[in-house]
């Protein structure tokens, strides 16, 4: 079925708690997916074979018509597959909000177009997350074609100071020292366990969806990346808590897009300005503020310079 409507706001988290039935699927995954490419079948039919009750929210950023019309047709012959199309691209956490309106699940699985979850993944997850009590949410490992770990899947807290540390890679002027810690943990040991994290991947995030609404949701005025990393930042604070879950994997083709990698590059700039000024304006000294918004403007401008010589 087609759907381009929206609730003008978000439900309430209270009324999110469903009755358990037949009809009612558990897991609700939301796939936003923009000109993502070859491994969108992949993934939709990766979800579509797990061993536990799934239903398939496919948001449809404005994919090409051909994609757009194989969308919904699978979703005439699958009552478990909704598709959300008609409204053109609005941004990943713009459109992360319109799926998740729709979802009748008590458990919410935000997922990349370009991920692969094996069989029984899904349900691993789940188990991880019912473990714990108040606000959870679950990321799981993501792995490159190669089967190493990917960047991304288990981060520290991102602060105006560890964005310097990490853009700049001041961590090989003093290697451990706690000043000089990394965002991107993928390089240290693999935990045997599921264990905290201050951030996970928005490219995998699973949760409830109490518990996604009870934060209002993502923050819309984020239009592509650093959306995640704003989530994660307002859930700990307001008292939750991520975990990594490194015992269940999902493989993520990254760059399958066809989008400008400076259209990207561009709204990832902005989106770290946001979430700076947004976070960090209070207790942060102004003179710090600037200058990691000035480093975050120069290494766009540097990408830029150097995307005709990649080409």
């Amino acid at each position: 079925m087609s759907d381009d409507t929206e609730q003008s706001t978000a439900p309430h988290a209270q009324t999110l708690s469903l009755e358990r039935d037949h009809d009612v699927p558990l897991v609700s995954v939301v796939v936003v997916t923009y000109f993502t490419g070859r491994w969108l079948n992949a993934c939709l039919a990766s979800l579509l074979d797990q061993d536990i009750a799934v239903e398939l929210i496919v948001v449809d950023n404005g994919n090409p018509p051909d994609i757009t019309s194989g969308l919904l047709e699978m979703a005439q012959v699958n009552p478990h597959v909704h598709v959300l199309t008609g409204h053109g691209n609005v941004g990943f956490a713009k459109a992360c909000n319109r799926g998740a309106r729709q979802a009748r699940g008590d458990i919410l699985l935000l997922l990349n177009p370009d991920c692969e979850a094996p069989s029984g993944a899904l349900r691993a997850l789940m188990d991880e997350g019912l473990r714990y009590d108040g606000l959870w949410m679950v990321g799981a490992r993501l792995i490159n074609e190669d089967g190493s770990e990917q960047r991304g899947a288990r981060r520290d807290l991102l602060t105006p100071w560890s964005a310097l540390v990490e853009g700049f890679k001041l961590y090989h002027l003093a290697p451990g020292h706690p000043s000089m810690v990394r965002f991107n943990q993928h390089q240290k040991p693999l935990p045997s366990e599921t264990t905290p994290i201050p951030v996970i991947s928005g490219a995998c995030m699973m949760l409830p969806a109490t518990a996604y609404w009870a934060l209002g949701g993502m923050d819309e005025n984020y239009f592509l990346h650093v959306e995640d990393v704003d989530f994660c930042f307002r859930f700990h604070r307001n008292g939750g808590t991520a975990y990594f879950v490194p015992h269940v994997t999902i493989r993520h083709h990254q760059g399958t897009s066809a989008a400008s990698s400076l259209f990207v590059e561009w709204h990832k700039t902005k989106g770290f300005w946001r979430y700076f000024w947004k976070n960090f304006r209070s207790d942060t000294p102004l003179l710090l503020l600037v200058a990691v918004s000035g480093a975050v403007l120069a290494l766009f401008l540097g990408r830029a310079l150097l995307t005709p010589f990649r080409r």
